[in-house]
C-alpha cells in the first residue's frame, strides 16, 4: 500500500483551491494539529508544511529548507516561504468552496490565510497559452518512485513540494506568430510534437529532465489560475527532493550557460515556496515526525 498522499498521484480534478498560511498563534498549534485528522480527506486534500513551521515543531526532516530568491542573468525569481500549504480539489467550485470552509474553521485563528488562489483544468490539461502541460510527467508506475522519500516511519512515503505562481502576459504572447510561440515552448501547439531541433531558449529544451546530472525528474500537478484580468499557471511539482526543481529553475534563469528560458518572454514567477508533504498512515496524515 502506498504511503504517499493519494491525491498527489492522481490526475487533477476539475477545480482546486490553493491556500497559503502563516502561523500566528503558536500557543494553539498543538491543538490545531490534533484536529487535522477530522478535516483531512485523502480524496480531496494535499497538505504541506514549510520549513519555518517544521522548525517551530522541532521536526527533523532530511532535505527540507525554506525557499530563497534566485538571481538570474536578467531577472530574479522571488521567494516567499509560508508555514502551511493546502490544496483542496473537487468536481466543481461549490464542492471545493464547502471543503475549504471546513479547513478554515480548523486552521483559523492558529494560522492566518495569506492567499487563496483558485485553479481549474483548462481544455483537458492545457495551459492558458493552449499548450499541453505536464507532457513529461512520469507514468503511473514510475511516479511513486519519483516523488517518494525513503526512510523510517514518518519519512517513507513523504515527498518534497515546490510551488511557483507564474503570471502570464497573454496579450503579448497572442501577438506572436504561431512559429514564434512554438519556438518558445519547443513543441507544436497543434499536435504537441516536440521539435527535433528547437531554439536553445525553448522551454522543453531548457528543462529536459534527462539532460541534468543526476537526472531531474519530478511530477507536475499544475493548474491555470485567473483573478480578475490577471492569469497564469500555478506551477506545482512533487519529487523525492528539491533538487529537480532547483536545477531546472537555475537553468531557466540562465545561470548554467547564459541562455534564458523563452517563457520569460511572456511570463514571470511571482512567488516560490517549498514544503514537506507528510506520508499517510491508513487514511490520515502521518504526523509522527512532528513534536
Amino acid at each position: 500500500m502506498s504511503l504517499i498522499q493519494p491525491l498527489i498521484l492522481k490526475a487533477e480534478h476539475g477545480y482546486a483551491s490553493f491556500l497559503r498560511f502563516s502561523l500566528v498563534n503558536p500557543a494553539s498549534l498543538a491543538t490545531c494539529l490534533a484536529e487535522l485528522p477530522k478535516v483531512y480527506q485523502i480524496d480531496d486534500s494535499v497538505v504541506g508544511f514549510g520549513q519555518p513551521l517544521l522548525a517551530q515543531l522541532k521536526a527533523d526532516i532530511p532535505g527540507v529548507k525554506a525557499a530563497s530568491s534566485i538571481q538570474g542573468i536578467n531577472r530574479i525569481s522571488p521567494a516567499n516561504q509560508d508555514d502551511l500549504w493546502l490544496r483542496v480539489s473537487g468536481s466543481d467550485p461549490g464542492v471545493v468552496m464547502l471543503r475549504v470552509q471546513q479547513w478554515l474553521a480548523t486552521l483559523l485563528p492558529t494560522f492566518s490565510l495569506n492567499e487563496q488562489l483558485e485553479g481549474f483544468c483548462h481544455r483537458k490539461g492545457r495551459d492558458l497559452t493552449g499548450y499541453e502541460d505536464g507532457t513529461e510527467n512520469p507514468d503511473e508506475t514510475e511516479a511513486p518512485e519519483v516523488v517518494a522519500m525513503t526512510g523510517d516511519k514518518g519519512i517513507a512515503g513523504s515527498t518534497m513540494l515546490a510551488v511557483q505562481k507564474w503570471q502570464h502576459q497573454l496579450d503579448h504572447f497572442n501577438s506572436l506568430s504561431n512559429q514564434q510561440q512554438d519556438d518558445i515552448i519547443g513543441r507544436r501547439k497543434s499536435d504537441n510534437v516536440e521539435f527535433p531541433e528547437s531554439p536553445a531558449y525553448a522551454h522543453v529544451r531548457r528543462t529536459a529532465q534527462e539532460s541534468f546530472s543526476p537526472e531531474a525528474f519530478m511530477l507536475r500537478r499544475s493548474l491555470p489560475w485567473i483573478k480578475g484580468q490577471d492569469c497564469g499557471l500555478n506551477f506545482v511539482c512533487f519529487a523525492s527532493s528539491l533538487y529537480p526543481f532547483e536545477v531546472q529553475l537555475k537553468r531557466m534563469l540562465g545561470l548554467e550557460d547564459g541562455i534564458e528560458d523563452g517563457l520569460f518572454q511572456f511570463s514571470r514567477p511571482l512567488t516560490t515556496g517549498y514544503y514537506w508533504c507528510p506520508a499517510i498512515d491508513g487514511e490520515n496524515l502521518d504526523l509522527s515526525r512532528l513534536s
